[in-house]
């Protein structure tokens, strides 16, 4: 998994963040808690869990980073703490390993030089995930917002639920604090993150669903621009949610799809909950409600009894649905998961297997970006004269533009240079 840059919060504190976009907002929240502590030199790792490989990464910059901050307490967290707490206090070093449970209390930061080295509960008991208010998050453009813990589902694959715990929400009166605190803050668009956020809502009071807590979220936080969904699973999203799409300006046309296979039996394996059927059939009904979304997903190369037939399946449908935003892995056995239990593919046809679903989205991100030259969008303007369209497409305004980071441009599409569309703003940005 990929890590963020060394980011200073404050003088002598600094978050070092692996994996997803929850552990990103998550460690926001460890840098405010941080800034307000009157700890001393402190350096947190926020690790993944996700493969084996990611673990690895975490470790290697957790004994790079007490070599080199000897006078620095450096501490682990995240999911693999979580998991297996007793290896990362092992590693010489390391002053404190804190839980996933834990990291988000402040007073596990205002008493960091007397607390116990090791302070990991088990996270199967916990019931209820607290909000919390970030208001400065990195960047000043788009925001990360909890609005989901857990997952109640076991795929084969995967050991996350045990890192994470069951499936918890947010309820949306905290949500709606949050957005509007952001908004305020000068943020233009959110994007609401979980574990497995399409099962929003079946913890609360009436069960709310997903797409009912945005369409809320929306109506309540009107001067909120823009709104996009972190990964959803192919199967769960509610009628609301197709209502928005359709008829919602404001709710980015972009999804990213935990696809994960594209082979029946593969998908059965893992212990997924759709089929490639159920791609096809929510693809083609997006698509139908609101031609110009776009779809990213995951992917898994070189799962264990993946034949040669099956991961052809794969790549033909990928291929066939035209995804955009791809993520692929290559398989990596995951000690404890039933899937290292499985006939597992060899390593260099993972990775043979992988680069090939890489090129697929690759050529579909190509073709797809070819055929918006001529078209409009909104740019969300990030770093370096650059950002986002709606759909998620990257866009680079021409050389010249005055828009500053933060704004939200209407532009006309030009060309495509290196991957990136080319934009010229319209007269006037909207802020």
């Amino acid at each position: 998994m990929a890590r963020a840059a060394d980011i200073p919060t404050a003088a002598s504190h600094r978050v070092e963040t692996f994996g997803c976009r929850l552990n990103a907002h998550e460690s926001d929240v460890i840098r405010g808690h941080l800034a307000a502590s009157g700890a001393g030199d402190t350096i947190v790792v926020n690790t993944c869990a996700v493969t084996a490989e990611a673990e690895r990464q975490s470790r290697q910059a957790i004994r790079r980073l007490v070599r080199e901050n000897p006078g620095s307490q450096v501490v682990v967290t995240g999911c693999a703490a979580q998991i297996d707490p007793a290896r990362y206090a092992a590693i010489p070093g390391v002053a404190r390993v804190v839980g996933n449970e834990e990291k988000l209390q402040a007073g596990t930061w205002s008493a960091v030089d007397d607390a116990p080295a090791v302070l990991v509960n088990d996270i199967m008991s916990v019931r209820e995930t607290a909000a919390h208010l970030v208001t400065e998050a990195q960047g000043r453009e788009r925001a990360i917002v909890q609005v989901q813990q857990g997952c109640d589902h076991r795929c084969t694959f995967c050991i996350i639920p045990y890192g994470r715990g069951n499936s918890r929400s947010v309820p949306i009166g905290a949500v709606v604090e949050q957005v509007r605190a952001l908004v305020a803050a000068g943020y233009r668009e959110m994007v609401l993150s979980g574990v497995d956020i399409t099962s929003y809502g079946g913890d609360l009071p009436g069960r709310p669903s997903l797409g009912q807590m945005v369409r809320r979220l929306l109506a309540l936080v009107p001067e909120l621009p823009r709104l996009r969904l972190s990964s959803v699973d192919p199967v769960e999203l509610d009628d609301d949610l197709f209502r928005l799409i359709a008829g919602e300006p404001r709710f980015m046309p972009h999804l990213h799809l935990s696809l994960q296979a594209g082979d029946d039996m593969v998908l059965k394996r893992m212990k997924r909950r759709h089929l490639r059927a159920d791609a096809i059939r929510l693809v083609e009904k997006v698509r139908a409600l609101r031609p110009d979304v776009a779809f990213g997903a995951d992917v898994i190369a070189g799962f264990p009894t993946e034949s040669d037939a099956m991961f052809e399946n794969t790549a033909a449908l990928l291929a066939e649905l035209g995804i955009q935003h791809l993520h692929v892995f290559p398989y990596s056995p995951r000690p404890g998961t039933p899937a290292a239990r499985m006939p597992q593919v060899p390593g260099d046809v993972r990775k043979a297997r992988a680069a090939r679903l890489r090129a697929i989205g690759a050529a579909n991100l190509d073709a797809w970006l070819a055929g918006r030259v001529g078209t409009t969008d909104r740019v969300l303007v990030e770093a370096d004269g650059a950002g986002r369209g709606e759909s998620f497409a990257p866009i680079a305004l021409e050389p010249g533009s005055a828009a500053e980071p933060g704004m939200v441009v209407p532009v006309t599409i030009l060309g495509l240079e290196n991957g990136r569309l080319i934009g010229r703003p319209a007269l006037r940005a909207a802020a």
